[in-house]
């Protein structure tokens, strides 16, 4: 027998498999057991806070969002910087490919949302732009 641990849906489940010889007669019957749930591994830290971040949603603020799913590998503005259409405000890697999320507007850095190493879900705001 073999022992696995499977993730369905985010549930690990702990499953043993028997192993059938190469008999050429009739089928053996299958073995079915309940799966067992396991304690999830431990999960990781925290994040870091945002840096210096300010409030979000100040008046007239443009919301810079997640496009997709991914992680934050890296952060190219501050609260303060100014930024032109276009330039990169953080590279975010989702299905292994880095994806530059950039501005959509002139202006200037009113908050950072996220920091390095952060999971984000689609539409999550990572910026806002005054």
């Amino acid at each position: 027998m073999k022992r696995y641990n499977v993730t369905v849906n985010g549930v690990v489940y702990d499953v043993i498999v028997e192993e059938v010889g190469g008999v050429a007669s009739a089928p053996a019957a299958p073995v079915a057991a309940a799966p067992a749930p396991v304690a999830a591994p431990a999960a990781a830290p925290a994040p870091a806070a945002p840096k210096a971040a300010a409030p979000a949603g100040a008046a007239g603020a443009n919301a810079v969002k997640a496009p997709m799913p991914g992680t934050i590998m890296k952060i190219n503005v501050a609260v303060g910087d100014t930024v032109k259409k276009g330039d990169v405000i953080c590279v975010l890697e989702a299905m292994k490919m880095e994806n530059d999320i950039v501005s959509p507007v002139d202006g200037t850095i009113a908050s950072v949302n996220v920091s390095k190493g952060a999971s984000v879900k689609t539409d999550e705001v990572v910026a806002t732009i005054n």
